[in-house]
C-alpha cells in the first residue's frame, strides 16, 4: 500500500502555530511597560553623556538592560504565581491562566537573565554585566523571595537599597529621587487592593498599618519627593526646561498625595489618579531631561554623568528604573502594575 509523504514543513506547522499563538503570552511575562520605562531612562542617560559614545555600544547596553528588565519580570511572577492566582488584578496574568507553566516561565527567565548578562559583559564591560546581575538578583531573590512577603516595609527598603547608588552628587540625587517616588508610587496603587494583599498573605502597608496611616506615608514621602526632584536644576546638573517640569508635577504630586489623605475610604479614585500620575511622573521628568540637554548641547551646561544615570536607573523597580525604574519600576511600573 502506497504512502504520500507530507512535507517536512507541514509536520512542523503546528508546532510553529503554537508558538506564534503564546508568543503574547510569553512578552507579557516579561512585563513590557516595565521594559518600556527602563529603556526610555537608560536611553536619555546615554543620549545626555558628555561626549560621542559608540552607537553600536549604546544599542547593546540598551537591548541588555531592556532583556535585563523582562528577566526579572519573569522570574518574579514565576514566583509569584500562588499569589498572583488568588487576586483578582493579576489571576488573568500567563502562569495563573495555565498558558504558561511555572518550569518554561523559570527556564525562560533564566535564559534571558543569563543571554543579557553576557552579551553586556562580552560587548560592553563586565562592570557593567555585574550591576545588571545584581539588579536582576536583587529583585528577584531579596525583594520578590524575601521583602515582599516578609514586610510592610517592603518597598521602602527594596527601593532603598536597589537604587543604592555611587559615590557623587548626581547619583545620589537620583538615589533620592527614586527611593521618595517608590513608597507612593506603591502604596498608591496597594491602596485599593488591600483586601487582595491580605488574602494573598503580603504584607503591604494598608494591609498592616490601614488606609490612614498610609495615606500620611503617601503626603510625607511626596511632600519630600518634590523639592528633591528639583535639586538637579538648583546645582546646576540640568537646565531650566527641566527645573520647570520638576516644579509642576512635583507640586501635582503633592497636590494629588494631599487630595489622597483628606479622602474618604470609599473614594477609590484618589488612590488610582496618585498612582497613574506617578508612572507619568518619572517618564515627563527624563523627557525633560533629555529636551533640556539637546537644546543645551554644545553650551557649557553640564550634564549628568551617563555611567552614573544609566546604572541608578537599571537597579532603581523599579526596577524598580533602568531596573528599578528600572527597578521599581516601576510600574508602569514594577512589580506591582
Amino acid at each position: 500500500m502506497k504512502t504520500t509523504a507530507v512535507p517536512v514543513s507541514h509536520l512542523q506547522l503546528p508546532s510553529r502555530i503554537r508558538l506564534s499563538a503564546r508568543l503574547p503570552d510569553f512578552i507579557t511575562l516579561m512585563k513590557p511597560r516595565v521594559m518600556l520605562l527602563a529603556v526610555f531612562t537608560a536611553l536619555v542617560g546615554l543620549i545626555i553623556a558628555p561626549g560621542d559614545l559608540d552607537p553600536l555600544l549604546e544599542s547593546i547596553a540598551i537591548v541588555g538592560i531592556a532583556a535585563g528588565a523582562g528577566a526579572a519580570g519573569v522570574l518574579n511572577m514565576w514566583y509569584d504565581a500562588d499569589i498572583d492566582a488568588v487576586m483578582a488584578r493579576t489571576a488573568r496574568r500567563p502562569i495563573p491562566c495555565g498558558k504558561i507553566s511555572r518550569a518554561e516561565a523559570l527556564v525562560f527567565g533564566c535564559v534571558l537573565a543569563g543571554g543579557a548578562v553576557t552579551v553586556l559583559g562580552v560587548a560592553v564591560n563586565v562592570k557593567a554585566a555585574a550591576l545588571l546581575a545584581f539588579t536582576i538578583f536583587f529583585y528577584v531573590v531579596v525583594y520578590t523571595m524575601w521583602l515582599k512577603r516578609s514586610t510592610p516595609q517592603n518597598i521602602v527598603i527594596g527601593g532603598a537599597a536597589g537604587a543604592l547608588p555611587d559615590i557623587g552628587p548626581e547619583p545620589l540625587i537620583l538615589f533620592l529621587m527614586i527611593f521618595m517616588w517608590t513608597p507612593p508610587h506603591f502604596w498608591a496603587l496597594s491602596l485599593n487592593r488591600s483586601g487582595e494583599y491580605a488574602r494573598a498573605g503580603v504584607p503591604m502597608l494598608p494591609v498592616i498599618a490601614g488606609r490612614a496611616a498610609t495615606t500620611r506615608q503617601i503626603l510625607i514621602y511626596s511632600a519630600l519627593l518634590a523639592p528633591i526632584s528639583v535639586l538637579p536644576w538648583l546645582l546646576g546638573f540640568a537646565g531650566p526646561i527641566y527645573g520647570a517640569t520638576a516644579v509642576v508635577c512635583g507640586g501635582i504630586f503633592v497636590v494629588l498625595a494631599l487630595q489622597l489623605d483628606r479622602s474618604s475610604k470609599a473614594d477609590r479614585k484618589a488612590a488610582h489618579r496618585l498612582f497613574a500620575f506617578s508612572i507619568a511622573y518619572l517618564f515627563l521628568l527624563f523627557a525633560a531631561l533629555l529636551i533640556g540637554s539637546i537644546s543645551n548641547r554644545g553650551s557649557s551646561t553640564p550634564s549628568w554623568h551617563a555611567a552614573s544615570a544609566c546604572s541608578e536607573l537599571a537597579q532603581a523597580e523599579v526596577f524598580p528604573s533602568a531596573l528599578q525604574t528600572a527597578c521599581n519600576s516601576t510600574s508602569a511600573s514594577a512589580d506591582e502594575a
